[in-house]
């Protein structure tokens, strides 16, 4: 702004940017990222899984129950029992096709396990399965 100067203008002014629009969109985009991120769902306990040489990855989404040593069937973290896997079980898969993953302690009842499966084949699951620790890990 060379040779001509304003009246009211101060000699030592400096220009600055303004800051608060670009830290908006930071924060929008942070927004952004945290609700597109996909969680990670947990059965809430901690089940000792028996090996399997022929263990595959399954998909991200699906229903997780949890069997435990102490033959409590858990879902979400909450103990819901063997009667309460039909209602979950149905109550999920209204919509689409959602396969049930059922994580069973190496200690549990085998009469559990297969309880457990049958509540989730009456419930409508077409795909049941076991997890399992891959063989070696």
């Amino acid at each position: 702004m060379g040779r001509f100067r304003m009246m009211g203008e101060d000699e030592g002014a400096e220009e600055s940017i303004d800051m608060s629009p670009l830290i908006d969109c930071v924060f929008i985009l942070l927004i952004f990222f945290i609700v597109t991120t996909v969680f990670v769902e947990e059965t809430g306990v901690e089940v000792d899984k028996p090996q399997a040489a022929s263990a595959s990855q399954l998909e991200k989404t699906s229903i997780l129950l949890a069997i435990t040593a102490q033959g409590e069937v858990v879902y979400g973290g909450r103990e819901v029992g063997v009667g309460g896997v039909r209602g979950i079980v149905k109550r999920l898969t209204q919509k689409e096709d959602i396969p049930v993953i059922i994580q069973a302690d190496k200690s549990s009842s085998a009469g559990l396990l297969v309880r457990v499966i049958d509540e989730a084949k009456l419930a409508g699951a077409t795909k049941v399965s076991l997890a399992s620790a891959k063989a070696g890990s």
